[in-house]
């Protein structure tokens, strides 16, 4: 199994000196049985008056951290590794009763299932629900799994990834029109999709490791990237990467889970002094697969 490297640097530049209120960061991996971490460092400049750990609502490990005085720029730099075992196919065990589509959740499962199967957002004429139903059989023998790749895949088929500088994430009625849009659009996207269909689904924020930073075929490299889960009975969350087309957690590095992408923001933070302070920011993301990572055993 790999290990797998990150090191990720964030800068923001300022005018004159500023104050800095709270940041939260996440960055911290979620260890799991397929993902292990090895180590982890974080370098904050200026020197912080006191770094404090917490879980979130969702169990995701958030670094807060408080400052003292003022400076011009605010530097962030995070190194992780960790082992990965990569899942090439999905391992869709599927509960019999839901192979196939239509099917109902547990009704203990609906209880903590009920918020990721809502939709999240205004669609008055449910053409993001129009769009996901062309993948249903008119037939009524839809195979469940054929169904949540056959989303995926067609979304990194037939919508164009487009790297975007602004903060946020465009509605997913918005990325059903332009047909374009960030890692993080698709992955709402296709929450808001499969949710139209009645399941569960959430949003995950990472990095993707990219074999070569120079091939255009792996979309997200460089920065975060974003995909999301979709839960199904007896296979438990599975992943879906509709920005590269891919399905299991191949090359995907998972950092934290949420209900909805705001929930799940890397970076977080504010300052105190005009709007025109703020020069710029620079982001930098390494993800490296390290040889040798067959010498480490799992735990």
């Amino acid at each position: 199994m790999p290990i797998f490297s990150v090191k990720h640097s964030t800068v923001y530049r300022y005018k004159q000196l500023v104050s800095f209120g709270d940041h939260r960061l996440m960055f911290r991996p979620r260890d799991s049985f397929d993902q292990r971490l090895l180590d982890h460092a974080l370098f904050v400049k200026p020197e912080p008056k006191e770094v404090r750990w917490i879980h979130d609502v969702f169990g995701n490990c958030v670094a807060v951290i408080e400052f003292k005085g003022s400076a011009n720029e605010l530097h962030f730099v995070t190194d992780i590794r960790l082992n990965h075992t990569p899942q090439h196919a999905p391992d869709f065990r599927i509960d019999e009763a839901a192979l196939n589509y239509p099917f109902s959740y547990d009704p203990d499962e609906v209880a903590d299932l009920a918020r990721t199967m809502e939709r999240h957002h205004a669609d008055d004429g449910d053409e993001v629900g129009k769009w996901a139903r062309q993948f249903v059989s008119a037939t009524g023998n839809t195979e469940t799994g054929k169904l949540l790749m056959t989303l995926c895949y067609a979304i990194h088929e037939s919508f164009v990834y487009s790297r975007r500088f602004e903060t946020g994430t465009q509605s997913p009625l918005m990325t059903l029109h332009l047909r374009k849009g960030t890692c993080r659009d698709f992955a709402l996207f296709m929450m808001e999709a499969v949710r139209s269909l009645g399941f569960a689904a959430r949003f995950v924020t990472g990095y993707v490791y990219v074999p070569s930073r120079d091939c255009d075929a792996v979309r997200g490299g460089g920065s975060t990237h974003a995909w999301c889960q979709v839960y199904l009975p007896g296979a438990g969350w599975i992943e879906f990467d509709p920005t590269n087309g891919i399905v299991g957690n191949r090359d995907l590095i998972r950092v934290a889970v949420a209900r909805h992408p705001q929930q799940a923001i890397p970076l977080s933070g504010s300052y105190s002094g005009s709007a025109s302070s703020f020069l710029g920011i620079t982001v930098e993301v390494k993800v490296a697969k390290e040889t040798g990572g067959n010498k480490i055993s799992s735990a």
